[in-house]
């Protein structure tokens, strides 16, 4: 039988509904529900949404399907003040297990093992400089898909590298491989993805000193290379610039090295000719992976690199320029990381449906309200 993801609004009832039963007019997973809906035709703040429905024509059986039991939806301080207090971490795992099963679903067989996991950190800086808490989030994202499978926020009294225990410990790692960039290139994260039956792809600069040292003297004499594995050098013409990339990977380091699981390092060389004015941009950035040089050769290697921007390009870039994410205030209780997760949900439902430009998936689902609905099933 073919594997299915249950429906969105099926997991939106497992969320523990944190009002008290007096005076609660309508239920949370209808409430969530709409915000989704709303967002999805380009409501974008809990304003917006309120207003959104009230703007719908034949509101009723609209409602109706949403789950609400009343002729009417909720007030603008309604929304604010029910998503402030829903139990983040309980939403954001059940939004996970939800894009885990979709994303299950939508690979081929052995596809997941091609699949990049990229890993990295955001801050929602218009609620920072309000004032709310834990407004740094840490998000993995299928390079393949767009998906972002998982989101949570960090504890204002740790940082990025204190989460990720935490944060991995809610992931599928067995198979998966997890790109990161050198922040997160740290001894204990490497030891948990092997041990978990994962692999990494790490960026290393200074901040692994030993680790560094040891690459750059790897990679020091471009002249004496028998132990370069692999290269590989694709140039590419767009967005106004010619770039090369040259990348060289060695399995020499993985005799001599401590560094957990280490199969592979690699040094990446990247030119780029402004086509406008002529300048030459130059970078040379070193790496190491825990893929063999069979299940990962320069080129494979090349493409995780370059696949792991899509968590900037596909999720951050998206939610602070097209859904005005940094510009957004909201700081009571858990409304910013909820509003963040919603926005992931949304994201990743247009990626689901193929909508690859977000403007023009709020376009389609405003003027088609009843797709939306049948998007998170109901």
């Amino acid at each position: 039988m073919e594997h299915k993801a249950r429906p969105l609004v099926e997991r939106l009832t497992e969320i523990q509904d944190p009002r008290k039963a007096k005076g609660k007019r309508h239920p949370l997973p209808a409430i969530l529900s709409l915000c989704l809906v709303a967002m999805m035709a380009g409501a974008k703040t809990p304003k917006a949404m309120a207003n959104w429905w009230k703007n719908r024509i034949g509101l009723g059986p609209f409602l109706e399907r949403l789950g609400f039991s009343k002729e009417y939806g909720p007030s603008k301080s309604t929304l604010y003040r029910v998503l402030s207090l829903i139990p983040i971490e309980q939403f954001e795992a059940v939004v996970s297990e939800w894009l885990e099963e979709n994303w299950g679903h939508l690979l081929q067989p052995g596809e997941n093992e091609l699949d990049g996991v990229a890993m990295d950190g955001k801050t929602l800086r218009g609620s920072r400089r309000r004032g709310a808490d834990n407004t740094h989030l840490l998000a993995a994202l299928s390079h393949r898909l767009g998906l972002i499978i998982s989101q949570s926020g960090v504890d204002d009294k740790t940082n990025e590298i204190g989460a990720m225990p935490e944060f991995l410990a809610g992931l599928i790692i067995e198979g998966r491989i997890f790109t990161m960039d050198a922040l997160l290139t740290q001894r204990d994260i490497a030891q948990t993805i092997v041990d978990g039956g994962g692999d990494y792809v790490m960026i290393v600069k200074e901040n692994q000193p030993k680790l560094y040292t040891d690459l750059e003297e790897l990679f020091a004499e471009p002249g004496a290379e028998p132990f370069i594995a692999d290269e590989a050098a694709p140039t590419n013409k767009g967005h106004g610039r010619i770039e090369q990339r040259h990348l060289r990977a060695s399995l020499d380091l993985a005799d001599f090295s401590d560094w957990p699981g280490l199969q592979q390092a690699f040094i990446l060389e990247r030119k780029a000719i402004i086509l406008k004015t002529g300048q030459l941009r130059q970078e040379t950035v070193y790496g190491v992976t825990s893929l063999s040089s069979q299940r990962a050769d320069a080129s494979r290697l090349l493409s995780l690199i370059r696949g792991h921007w899509a968590i900037e390009n596909r999720a951050h870039w998206v939610r602070d320029v097209t859904f005005g994410e940094d510009a957004s205030q909201v700081h009571n209780g858990n409304l910013p990381q909820v509003m963040a997760a919603l926005r992931n949900c949304v994201i990743s439902l247009f990626r689901l449906h193929k909508l690859r430009y977000i403007p023009d998936g709020f376009d389609y689902f405003a003027a088609r309200p009843c797709d939306a609905l049948a998007a998170i099933g109901c």
